[in-house]
């Protein structure tokens, strides 16, 4: 650029009147940035594209129906070029003189002002000038957005706050790579993270020292903090104009009292944001081999807790169950299951801490699982898949068939 240096700015134009020089695709594009922004937009150009000649119609923008002459910078702050480079210089040369700023299409060189590539996530503006090359800061400006959409770059206000709201989000089965791309990003703005025992604990490493982490999860029959202390926790701390995330393991909806801290937040008043997570009832089975559903096996499937009596359940092969929690009732649930229909050799697993590097999977028929398990010293975290849909796991084919 001539004239040394550049100093990067982001000009308020709203009100303010813009010239685009020029009525093609370059000409477009910027007309409607500006517009989006509010400028008050006049196109000088003998023939305009059909996008520019829709928002001339609706008077979004004016339009000067010929060539450009000397004038048509008046009241003008800004001017932006795009058509040939004898008519580009002369509106150059006379932005110049007027002192107005210049971006000159194709030639940023002898230009006196850049757009640089620009990307917008909730409040914060991205923008990139890529040295006069657009399609390199257009790369960058991807780049840097899309860290900031993943939570990967630190988006906390530091200086201000918005009001306070919940963020109700699934942190999946135990890996933090399953936690979704809202999830991570809402952890990266969160002020208070509120976390269960079965969430990615992993992840909260990541989070500046002074977020609040409290940790209100539970054990099997161990509820040290019950669920209406666990409400209020979230209501004041929201109340305090603080950015809340509620992290539980899988889905907040699944066994996971989402709904119960949804309608306590709802009723005082708080904006709640529910963000899905992988459940671990599919993702753990799944990481065990085991389909939920798979053509000519299993056509459906049902999720339950292995705390509730389970003898009315589908009781064909064919009907995948997946009981989650239950590892010490599970000789009852087995016994109650078989009482209830289940053929005694029906295929079953029981995973533990699934979807983690310690992951481990115990197979048996429906009548020895509970032995077999027991055998194992299995233990919770772990979920158990009933039905014919275990075959398919390559622990099925690896079993000993000698133990019970």
């Amino acid at each position: 650029m001539t004239g040394g240096g550049s100093l990067p700015l982001t000009l308020r134009v709203g009100g303010r009147k813009v010239v685009v020089v020029g009525g093609g695709h370059v000409a477009t594009r910027r007309t409607l940035s500006l517009v989006d922004a509010g400028a008050r937009v006049t196109v000088v150009s003998p023939a305009v594209s059909d996008s520019l000649a829709s928002s001339i119609g609706r008077g979004d923008v004016e339009w000067i129906r010929r060539t450009y002459a000397p004038g048509d910078l008046h009241g003008a702050w800004l001017v932006q070029t795009a058509t040939d480079s004898h008519v580009d210089d002369l509106v150059a040369a006379d932005a110049e003189s007027a002192q107005i700023w210049c971006l000159k299409g194709g030639d940023p060189e002898h230009a006196t002002a850049w757009a640089p590539a620009v990307a917008q996530v909730d409040d914060v503006m991205v923008a990139v000038s890529g040295g006069g090359d657009a399609g390199r800061a257009s790369a960058l400006r991807d780049g840097v957005a899309a860290a900031l959409q993943a939570g990967e770059l630190p988006m906390r206000h530091r200086t201000h706050h918005p009001d306070g709201f919940v963020a109700l989000v699934g942190g999946g089965p135990g890996d933090p790579g399953l936690l979704t791309t809202r999830g991570r990003r809402l952890l990266a703005e969160a002020d208070v993270v509120v976390v269960d025992r079965l969430a990615p604990h992993a992840l909260l490493a990541e989070l500046d020292s002074d977020v609040e982490v409290v940790d209100v999860g539970k054990m099997p029959d161990h509820h040290p903090i019950p669920q209406h202390e666990i409400n209020a926790i979230l209501v004041d701390r929201a109340r305090q104009g603080k950015i809340v995330v509620r992290l539980k393991g899988g889905d907040p909806y699944v066994f996971g009292r989402g709904g119960e801290e949804l309608i306590a937040c709802r009723d005082a008043g708080i904006p709640v944001e529910v963000v899905p997570g992988v459940t671990s009832a599919i993702s753990v089975a799944a990481a065990a081999g085991i389909p939920v559903t798979h053509r000519g096996v299993s056509r459906g499937f049902t999720v339950v807790t292995g705390h509730e009596e389970v003898g009315d359940l589908p009781h064909s092969g064919s009907h995948t169950l997946v009981m989650l929690m239950g590892v010490k009732r599970l000789a009852d649930t087995c016994a109650e299951l078989v009482a209830g229909g289940h053929a005694p050799d029906t295929p079953a697993a029981i995973v533990e801490r699934g979807c983690t590097p310690t992951q481990r999977i115990t197979v048996a028929t429906l009548s020895t699982l509970a032995e077999v398990a027991a055998a194992a010293g299995a233990e919770s975290p772990a979920i158990t898949i009933i039905g014919d849909v275990v075959t398919l796991s390559p622990a099925w084919a690896e079993r000993d068939t000698s133990s019970p």
